[in-house]
């Protein structure tokens, strides 16, 4: 366990003198809030926070990083708060220290709600200053050592967090050491026994195999120096985790897996690797298929590599990386190596300025998804290890994971461009919105502005930034929706009354929300909208004084409809309407209101009862298609389908659907569903369908 003067001494190489003592000075003011405190394992409280800033010592962190790790368990443990820190030691320090404490006081909560909120919190501290996830990955860290002294359920519970959350975003973060450790960690405590079995079958593997690799390495080794590179080989060692992973997703013997040798080749300069590349080709014949440039297109967390596979001796597989030692440290460490804090190379910049755009992205999604269960469930399906690697025309890239479509490209490149998407192009050819996108291919999103989400994407989208997206219009949709629906039928009954909503009196007003437990008039206007609500009965109730004649000479007038209200209105399938019908909506509670024709058989007993129903009429000014069904009785002969399908749409109705009914004699039934514009243009079609010789029946269904 490292003390405070050790570590001083190993910060001495790369902080100024100040700087340590600001650490110092940290680590004695944490010592003493935590007094009296001790950890599961017996020790005081404070080697924990010690061991943490040791942790992000390593890493070369800034000193204020340092500060907050030996005080990041100050504000959740003892009775100092967040002013208190910001007067001793700055608002950096304590807004990080800040983001990474738990939130208290969630009494009530599940274990997995709990989990939830606090990411989320950690996620928005996140966006202010990226250093809270790198002390909160160092704080889990030190915490995964020293998980022994727990008991067994929380071993299990901790490391299952740990797989499912803190290791995927070391991972995204770039910083692969982390990583594995968590990963590693986390599968001795949450299967030990597998874990064990593993180790063993490895130690024993690893001394039959100690020759082979040596021979491989020196072989690999004397090429590159007859070539005049200068390279250092390493041999990578497989860990335990990844080869349990690799046994479970593929279903591979573990002998299999062993038998793959993989070697690290680090290099000077981006020339350097290539050339590298061609004398290990020269070597050893490549795997066709088998070779990635993540150089040329980094991955998302900014790792950059040349990755190749090759045939040795005695058909041994080996796999190869090559890079530079800037990107071998951005490998290792990630965004922990970039400028921001050291002024570092511009691979590690890369990898921080992407690091923040998905920090970015993360933000969006918490703000657009409607609780902390949602979000983190969206982020869970946002960790993917691989991506597939798309274009746009102009040949910007961007990464997706796998199964991605054409709906999580358009989401990745901007939200407006996703609600704004009917159809899209790969590689110039139009294909469906939910076909699955592979890498290397360009992508063409085509946008039209009265486009909107539909929610069948749902099934189909794999990013949490597109599925969250889609959620949060639709949900705003309906709400807004709903709310303009409600106002437009409280209005028609209260006009009645001589008043708007906007005159209603105050009182009354406030009186029936307390009565019908509701917060606010808009919240009053969404009841009504979406029908659970009746607008002609709160409208009697919010009414000025009326003589009773009068009430009773009161009319009923319609209200106009334009087609596209979307959500609040549902045209009945039973009647099918369309703008020239008279119609009546009966209002469905949850549902807002269904449109029937005002003869529809299913509407009749109701249509009366302005409680139930109200009369509605078609706007002046629609240019939507609505659904019609038809019924035909046709003489069966050849090619009968092909004219009445090239006669109707000659007229400009849409073929939606066509169904041959079974013959009776000579004839035989065709049902029929257009798409019209309304009562004219479906008699029109008619009449030209009723002109072929082989029609001898026309009847709307």
């Amino acid at each position: 366990m490292p003390d405070i003067d050790s570590l001083s001494d190993r910060l001495v190489d790369y902080l100024d003198p100040e700087m340590v003592h600001q650490v110092r000075r940290a680590y004695f003011y944490a010592e003493q809030a935590h007094e009296g405190q001790w950890r599961k394992s017996g020790e005081p409280y404070v080697t924990h926070p010690l061991a943490v800033s040791s942790i992000l010592a390593t890493m070369h962190m800034d000193h204020q990083s340092l500060m907050a790790a030996m005080l990041h368990d100050v504000i959740e443990d003892t009775e100092v708060d967040f002013s208190g820190i910001e007067r001793q030691f700055g608002t950096s320090v304590a807004t990080i220290v800040e983001g990474v404490s738990k939130l208290t006081h969630l009494e009530g909560e599940t274990k997995a709600q709990a989990q939830a909120e606090n990411f989320q919190k950690m996620v928005m501290a996140m966006a202010e200053d990226i250093r809270v996830i790198l002390v909160k990955l160092a704080d889990r860290l030190h915490n995964m050592r020293t998980l022994g002294a727990m008991p067994a359920h929380k071993r299990r519970r901790i490391a299952k967090e740990t797989l499912d959350i803190y290791a995927p975003i070391a991972a995204r973060l770039g910083m692969r050491n982390i990583q594995i450790e968590l990963q590693e960690l986390s599968f001795f405590s949450y299967y030990p026994m597998r874990a064990r079995r593993i180790r063993q079958a490895v130690t024993k593997a690893r001394g039959q195999r100690k020759d082979l690799i040596t021979n491989i390495e020196a072989s690999i080794q004397a090429r590159l120096n007859q070539e005049g590179l200068q390279c250092i080989v390493f041999g990578r060692e497989k860990h335990l985790y990844s080869i349990y992973l690799k046994m479970k997703t593929q279903r591979k013997q573990f002998v299999d897996i062993m038998d793959v040798f993989a070697f690290r080749i680090v290099t000077n300069t981006v020339d350097e690797c290539y050339r590298v590349l061609g004398s290990v080709h020269n070597l050893y014949k490549p795997v066709h298929g088998r070779f990635k440039d993540y150089i040329a297109i980094p991955k998302g967390n900014g790792y950059q590599s040349l990755h190749t596979e090759l045939f040795g001796a005695k058909d041994i597989s080996i796999e190869v990386q090559i890079r530079t030692k800037e990107m071998d440290a951005v490998a290792m460490q990630g965004i922990a190596e970039h400028s921001y804090y050291k002024g570092s190379s511009d691979v590690a910049l890369s990898s921080f300025n992407r690091a923040r755009k998905w920090v970015q992205d993360l933000l969006e999604m918490q703000k657009r998804a409607g609780d902390s269960m949602e979000f983190i469930d969206n982020v869970k399906k946002d960790l993917f290890p691989d991506e597939v690697y798309v274009f746009t025309p102009k040949g910007r890239i961007y990464e997706l994971p796998p199964g991605a479509t054409a709906v999580d490209f358009a989401y990745a490149i901007h939200t407006d461009v996703g609600n704004s998407c009917v159809s899209c192009r790969v590689n110039r050819r139009l294909v469906p919105l939910s076909e699955p996108l592979e890498s290397g291919q360009t992508v063409e999103i085509i946008r039209t502005p009265s486009a909107k989400p539909n929610m069948a994407w749902l099934n189909f989208v794999v990013t949490g930034k597109a599925r969250s997206s889609i959620r949060h219009f639709l949900k705003h949709q309906e709400r807004d929706e709903s709310i303009q629906m409600g106002r437009r039928l409280l209005n028609q009954f209260l006009g009645q009354f001589g008043i708007s909503t906007d005159e209603v009196d105050e009182q009354k007003m406030a009186d029936f929300l307390r009565e019908a437990n509701l917060e606010s008039m808009d919240a009053l206007l969404q009841e009504i909208g979406v029908g659970n609500l009746m607008s002609y009965v709160v409208a009697r109730k919010l009414r000025p004084p009326v003589d009773a004649q009068l009430e009773t000479k009161l009319s009923r007038k319609s209200l106009a409809i334009e087609g596209t209200e979307g959500v609040v209105i549902a045209y009945a399938k039973c009647c099918q309407p369309i703008p020239g019908d008279g119609i009546v909506g009966y209002t469905s509670s949850g549902r807002g209101f269904v449109v029937h024709r005002i003869n529809c058989k299913n509407i009749r007993s109701m249509k009366d009862d302005p409680e139930k129903c109200i009369y509605l009429e078609w706007s002046d000014d629609l240019d939507e298609e609505f659904n019609v069904g038809l019924k035909l009785e046709v003489a069966s002969e050849r090619g009968i389908i092909a004219n009445l399908a090239t006669t109707a749409s000659a007229d400009g109705a849409n073929i939606l659907k066509m169904d041959l009914g079974e013959k009776e004699g000579l004839l035989c039934s065709v049902d029929m569903e257009l798409g019209v514009r309304g009562r004219i243009h479906l008699a029109r079609t008619i009449k030209k369908l009723r002109a072929l010789k082989t029609v001898s029946r026309v009847s709307r269904i």
